[in-house]
């Protein structure tokens, strides 16, 4: 059965890539990571987005990613990121993840060669009929700097062309919008950690969170305070949780997130270049985060 807006919702984790020592991609890590989530309530997994550094793996590497976190996650949706700037790249990537067992596909704004909004709803309408997959928007304007106007995603959304999107972006009245006008159209996600409770509260359906590759149940908690209504106690939590989100956005994602994994005793490995590991000072930030995160129920 195909995936459809109804069935989105809750926490998707957008989990790191796990590399061995000579930077090949760890298979065994990589399913322990998704075990890891799903045992701990993640409604789905959303690998090789940026958090699982799409840029950098060949496209062998990202099939095979898929196609692990398919056979590990059962019947749970794993919504791989496209990350291609092109458009026939990003057909050719949706398509080997439709092949490897993809429920859908999180496929960012074209960039780059930005074009209009015009030109980004054509763009969604003519992807989702070449890859033959359930397509979610990923909106990220820090990364890509273009994004999606509120009026162009229920565009999107009544073409047919996407079932939901990874909202990350602080623009709070653009969030707003986009659930007043597509809300009742498409599962709108949170990607903003320090933003989600509040997201939820405003309509989000869940979200695709970075630091739920370690820390999945905390997020769990907050969605359900978020969704029941009570955001002051949802915010109480989140705050818990606020010196390591602080700290694993200090550099690109995921270089502190992976540092802070092994730290916390989940190694996964190092990234790929260019990204590098964290500085000292870094290094010291996500020392002090751990330690706060051992003296409160985070796991």
């Amino acid at each position: 059965m195909e995936l459809t807006q109804s069935d989105i919702g809750g926490l998707y984790s957008a989990i790191v890539t796990p590399l061995k020592e000579d930077g090949t991609v760890d298979v065994a890590g990589l399913r322990r990571l998704v075990r890891h989530q799903l045992d701990a309530g993640a409604s789905g997994i959303v690998p090789i987005g940026g958090t699982g550094e799409y840029p950098a793996l060949s496209r062998d590497e990202r099939k095979l990613i898929v196609a692990t976190c398919v056979e590990e996650a059962g019947d749970k949706p794993v919504i791989p990121g496209v990350l291609s700037t092109g458009f026939h790249d990003a057909v050719e990537a949706g398509r080997d993840f439709a092949g490897a067992g993809a429920a859908a596909v999180m496929t960012v704004t074209p960039y780059y060669s930005t074009g209009t909004q015009d030109g980004m709803r054509a763009y969604f309408k003519a992807y989702r009929d070449a890859v033959g997959l359930p397509v979610m928007l990923y909106q990220i304007p820090r990364r890509t700097t273009v994004s999606a106007s509120a009026e162009t995603v229920r565009g999107m959304a009544e073409d047919g062309s996407i079932i939901g999107m990874k909202f990350s972006s602080y623009d709070l009245p653009e969030f707003i919008d986009t659930v007043r006008l597509a809300g009742d159209k498409i599962a709108v996600l949170s990607g903003e950690e320090p933003l989600f409770a509040t997201h939820v509260a405003l309509g989000a359906r869940g979200g695709v969170l970075a630091s739920a590759s370690i820390y999945p149940k905390i997020w769990l908690r907050i969605f359900a305070l978020a969704r029941d209504g009570r955001l002051t106690e949802a915010l109480a939590a989140q705050s818990g949780i606020d010196p390591v989100i602080d700290t694993i956005f200090l550099e690109t994602n995921p270089g502190p997130l992976k540092a802070y994994m092994a730290l916390a005793g989940m190694p996964v490995g190092g990234v790929r270049l260019p990204l590098l590991p964290p500085s000292a000072k870094t290094r010291e930030s996500l020392e002090a985060a751990v330690r706060h995160a051992q003296g409160i129920a985070l796991a």
